[in-house]
């Protein structure tokens, strides 16, 4: 789904999703992919969850890996995600064993506003496919290195 289209499907189901765990995969870069739709010092993470009940969780996830990446034969690595302020450790350990399920390590990168990092990244992804890498076939990660 769009990023532009993403708050008013919130919003439409409203109460539904008191108590739900909104994953957004969204990335809402402008037309012109120098910039985002969203206001500054926000995210599309941050709008979804402004249209999302009280009791709704919100975690940004998947925006940065390509098409490519879900071929079988492509390499699991970790995966960023970030998430609403007042996130149980439930709900928390439902996502984590859901990217785990998909082979990816999850990795906890903070609470929601961190999810205009994550959307940067996205943007840098597009800026290298543009620019130098010339594909999608390419992943940015963390290495761990104790």
């Amino acid at each position: 789904m769009p990023y532009a289209s993403a708050a008013a499907v919130v919003s439409k189901y409203g109460d539904a999703l008191d108590g739900k765990v909104i994953v957004d995969i969204t990335t809402p870069i402008a037309p012109d992919s120098k910039g985002f739709v969203t206001p500054d010092g926000s995210s599309g993470a941050q709008g979804i969850a402004k249209a999302a009940p009280a009791g709704t969780h919100v975690v940004k996830a998947f925006n940065t890996l390509s098409p490519m990446f879900w071929r079988p034969a492509q390499p699991r690595v970790a995966h960023w995600t970030c998430s609403s302020p007042a996130m149980t450790r439930r709900a928390k350990a439902r996502v984590s064993a859901f990217i785990e399920s998909l082979g990816l390590r999850p990795m906890d990168a903070g609470q929601l506003p961190m999810a205009r990092a994550l959307e940067n990244v996205a943007l840098l992804q597009l800026g290298l496919v543009a620019h130098s890498v010339k594909h999608t076939n390419f992943v940015l990660g963390v290495n761990v290195l104790s």
